[in-house]
């Protein structure tokens, strides 16, 4: 991609930026369109173009958005939020990269819990649920080199003024159909690139213990008996830990504890 390709496909929004945080979001990039805002920041890294930390690439439209495993995310052009941040959190261990999923789940959570309260949490690994639909989610792809980690892209989707979904996308809900009334996205991303630095730098001053508590304690059907299905078929359990590596701790009936990694169990919740 060259240079006037990247001037008719972004635009710089620096001078009307109303992000108050030191460094995320203070780079804010708005794209017209784009097939996924993760594809286009990884490209423009791997063109060696010079990005700050905290960069923010914004789409109105993105028509190939992805979440985990491939995942496709449905979003109606102009009424939600799809973003993707780069940051660089080469002080985090390889095996202590869950940290920074736990760490942008709350920042977004953060952002979002005084409009929507106790209802709001975080459903393992990273969705946003709102009771039992899904509000948003988010993909987090790290570079390593060596034993550090480069940098991290990380996509987030939130459903904010969408006022229905169509039956392909089955328990979505979106802010505008819980409150009834339509809210500035942008106001909402500087509210989440706000506390997202918070959290990030919480986790870069060493604070990893209050980071993994909080976590927890905004997990979706955390010690509530519920059902789930794994590979074993169907059971009664609850959520009881999240261990530092991200691995899910169940625990059934009988008191065993399971143990799953993504994509390994699936929560009966429709």
């Amino acid at each position: 991609m060259n240079d006037f390709d990247l001037q008719i496909l972004y635009k710089y929004t620096l001078q009307n930026n109303i992000i108050s945080g030191l460094f995320v979001g203070q780079n804010l990039i708005t794209l017209k369109e784009v097939d996924s805002t993760n594809t286009f920041l990884k490209n423009t890294l791997s063109n060696s173009k010079p990005l700050p930390e905290g960069t923010v690439i914004m789409a109105e439209s993105q028509y190939a958005g992805r979440g985990q495993q491939q995942n496709r995310w449905h979003s109606e052009d102009g009424k939600n939020l799809t973003f993707s941040l780069l940051l660089k959190p080469s002080f985090l261990a390889i095996s202590n990269q869950f940290d920074l999923t736990r760490v942008i789940s709350l920042g977004v959570y953060d952002a979002l819990e005084p409009l929507l309260g106790d209802a709001l949490k975080i459903k393992w690994p990273n969705d946003i649920y709102y009771n039992d639909m899904k509000l948003g989610g988010m993909l987090i792809e790290n570079a390593i080199q060596g034993n550090q980690i480069k940098h991290a892209v990380i996509g987030i989707g939130l459903n904010i003024n969408q006022a229905s979904f169509p039956e392909t996308v089955p328990n979505a809900i979106s802010v505008r159909q819980i409150l009834q009334q339509d809210y500035d996205l942008r106001l909402i991303l500087s509210h989440i690139c706000s506390h997202i630095e918070a959290w990030y730098l919480k986790l870069k001053a060493g604070q990893v213990e209050v980071v993994r508590k909080e976590y927890l304690s905004r997990l979706y059907w955390l010690k509530e008996f519920k059902r789930f299905r794994s590979s074993a078929g169907e059971f009664e359990g609850k959520i009881i830990n999240v261990q530092d590596n991200g691995i899910l701790v169940v625990q059934n009936k009988f008191e065993t504890e399971l143990f799953f990694n993504f994509k390994e169990i699936e929560f009966l919740n429709k």
